[in-house]
C-alpha cells in the first residue's frame, strides 16, 4: 500500500510578521494550523528557522543582482528589510527572533496532535561564511592554500585577516561560489560525524528534514566539484556515501524521521537508493510548465518505486510563482495533476491564494498582495476532493486515451488515470492543453449495471453513462482547455 503525503512550505521569517513584527513561532494563531489540518496536509515545512550570522548580511547580501531582485519583489524596500539567506546557517540553533528551541518542540507537539509533522531545514553542503564553528571546529570545512586563494578570491576566502587560513566558499559546480557560505569537506570524517550528530539532535525537535541541494554531498559530485583542491591537499576520498551512513544512523534512532532531498541532475534515483524518503521532481515541474501533455505522460511511465518517492510541485521559494509562470488556468490543471498522482504533493505558502510575486530568500518583508478569490475557491474544492483516503492509500494506474474519431489528434492532450481503494474508484481526466480536446477511455467496470452514475466531484455534476459504451468504444470525454474531471463511480 502506497502513501502519498502532502507538505506545505512556509517562509517562516516573513510569515511570522503577519502576526506582528516580533511574533514568535509560539504566537501563530491556532486557526492557521487548524485550516492546514483541515486541508489534510501531512507535513508543514518551516523554512528558515535557524540562526544566521548577522555580520555577514552587510558583507554579502547587497550585490547588484540581489538588489535588483529585492526591487523587483518589493518597491521601496529598506536596508533593514534584508535579513540574509536562511541557507547560510551559523549553527543549528533557532533564530532567537523567532523563539526558542522549546517553542519549536511545543509547536511540533501541537502540530502532531493535529496529525501534522514538522519539517525543518538541513543544509549539508555549507554553513555561513562567518559561522562561529570556524573558531571551534574548523576541521569540518574545506581548507585551501594561500596560492589558491590569491588565484581565485571569488571561490576562496580568508575569514580572519590576521590568520593565514583559507577556505572555500560553498558552491554548485555549475555556478559561481555562494559568497555568504563556507564549504563543508565531505571527505572529512569529523565533518560527517558533526553533520550526523546535528541530524540526531534534530529528531527531538522535528519530524523530518528537507535537505538543501542534497546531491552536492555525493562522493562523485563533491570530488568533481573540488578536484583541484582535493588533489592538491591530498584529501582521501571516502568509500561510503555520507547519506547512507547518516540516514541509517538516524533511522535506527527514529524510524519515522523523514528525509526529503532537494535534488537535480538525474541523481534523484541514486539518492532514493541511499535512503531518502522523497526527492524533488523538477523534471515534472518543467514538463508541466512546457504545457505538453505527452511529455507529462511519458514521465508518469517511470517505475512505481521512483514515482512514489518523488515530490511534485509547481512552485516553491526557488521557483517563480505558479500563477505567474503557468498562468491561472494552466496552473489549476497542473495543480490537479500533482495533487492526484503518486508521490509527495508539495504546496507553497501563497500558492493557494494565487500570489504572483517571488520573494528573494534574503528579504524579510513581503509585498502587499490581494488574494485571488477564484484560486482560493479552486483549491478549496480540490482539497475537499483529494482529502479522501483513496488518494493517499489507494492504487494508482495510468489509462490510455483513445481518439474519439478518425483524424482527431486532440486525444493526445488528455491525461487520464484511475485510483482504486476497496470498492471506491476515482477517475481523473485532465485536458492539459490550450485547445478543446476529446478522447475516449476504456476502464474496468466489472460488477457495474448497464447504466450507472458518475459524479464529477470537481465540478459538482452527475452523469448517467452506459457500461456497454465504455466496454465497446470507450467513455466519450470532451474538455475545454486546461479543464478536468475527477469522477467518483
Amino acid at each position: 500500500m502506497s502513501y502519498n503525503p502532502s507538505i506545505y512550505e512556509i517562509n517562516t521569517r516573513v510569515f511570522l510578521k503577519r502576526f506582528g513584527n516580533d511574533a514568535k513561532v509560539s504566537e501563530v494563531p491556532e486557526e492557521i494550523w487548524r485550516r492546514l489540518a483541515d486541508k489534510k496536509f501531512d507535513f508543514i515545512w518551516l523554512m528558515g528557522v535557524w540562526k544566521i550570522s548577522s555580520s555577514s548580511v552587510e558583507k554579502y547580501c547587497f550585490e547588484e543582482y540581489l538588489i535588483k531582485n529585492y526591487s523587483r519583489a518589493l518597491k521601496n524596500w529598506q536596508k533593514e528589510d534584508i535579513i540574509g539567506s536562511p541557507f547560510a546557517i551559523d549553527v543549528y540553533e533557532i533564530n532567537e527572533s523567532l523563539g526558542s528551541v522549546d517553542d519549536l518542540i511545543n509547536l511540533k507537539a501541537k502540530l502532531n496532535r493535529k496529525g501534522i509533522g514538522l519539517i525543518l531545514d538541513f543544509v549539508p553542503n555549507h554553513f555561513n561564511a562567518e559561522t562561529s564553528l570556524l573558531k571551534i571546529n574548523p576541521g569540518i570545512f574545506l581548507s585551501v592554500d594561500k596560492e589558491s586563494f590569491l588565484r581565485d578570491p571569488h571561490t576562496y576566502y580568508q575569514p580572519d585577516k590576521e590568520q593565514e587560513k583559507y577556505f572555500a566558499h560553498g558552491r554548485d559546480p555549475f555556478f559561481a561560489a555562494w559568497q555568504d557560505t563556507i564549504q563543508v569537506n565531505f571527505f572529512s570524517i569529523s565533518a560527517r560525524n558533526y553533520l550526523t550528530n546535528v541530524l540526531l539532535q534534530l529528531t527531538d525537535v522535528c519530524d523530518g528534514v528537507r535537505c538543501d541541494m542534497a546531491m552536492l554531498a555525493l562522493n562523485n559530485v563533491f570530488k568533481n566539484t573540488w578536484s583541484g583542491v582535493i588533489s592538491k591537499n591530498n584529501y582521501e576520498p571516502l568509500q561510503t556515501e555520507f547519506w547512507s551512513e547518516a540516514i541509517q544512523k538516524v533511522k535506527s534512532i527514529r524510524k519515522d524521521f523523514l528525509f526529503i532531498a532537494e535534488a537535480y541532475w538525474n541523481l534523484e534515483w541514486e539518492l532514493q537508493q541511499l535512503g531518502f524518503d522523497y526527492t524533488y521532481d523538477k523534471s515534472m515541474t518543467d514538463r508541466l510548465r512546457s504545457g505538453y501533455a505527452l511529455a507529462v505522460k511519458e514521465h508518469l511511465f517511470a517505475e512505481k518505486e521512483y514515482r512514489s518517492k518523488s515530490l511534485h510541485f509547481i512552485e516553491n521559494h526557488d521557483e517563480e510563482r505558479a500563477f505567474t509562470s503557468f498562468g491561472k488556468e494552466k496552473s489549476k490543471a497542473a495543480a490537479i495533476i500533482i495533487s492526484t498522482i503518486e508521490g509527495m504533493r508539495f504546496f507553497h505558502d501563497g500558492q493557494l491564494e494565487g500570489k504572483r510575486i517571488k520573494l528573494p530568500v534574503q528579504l524579510g518583508k513581503e509585498p502587499p498582495e490581494h488574494s485571488n478569490s477564484e484560486m482560493i475557491e479552486f483549491y478549496n474544492i480540490l482539497f475537499s476532493v483529494t482529502a479522501n483516503d483513496i488518494f493517499k492509500e489507494g492504487t494508482w494506474s495510468l489509462l490510455e486515451t483513445i481518439t474519439s474519431w478518425e483524424g482527431n489528434t486532440t486525444f493526445k492532450n488528455m491525461l487520464a488515470y484511475q485510483w482504486m481503494l476497496g470498492n471506491q474508484k476515482r477517475l481523473v481526466i485532465v485536458n492539459y492543453s490550450d485547445v478543446v480536446s476529446t478522447c475516449r477511455l476504456k476502464f474496468d467496470i466489472t460488477g457495474y449495471p448497464e447504466e450507472f452514475e458518475m459524479e464529477d466531484l470537481l465540478n459538482n455534476q452527475k452523469y448517467i453513462r452506459s457500461g456497454e459504451e465504455i466496454i465497446s468504444t470507450g467513455l466519450y470525454v470532451e474538455l475545454k482547455p486546461w479543464h478536468a474531471h475527477i469522477f467518483s463511480f
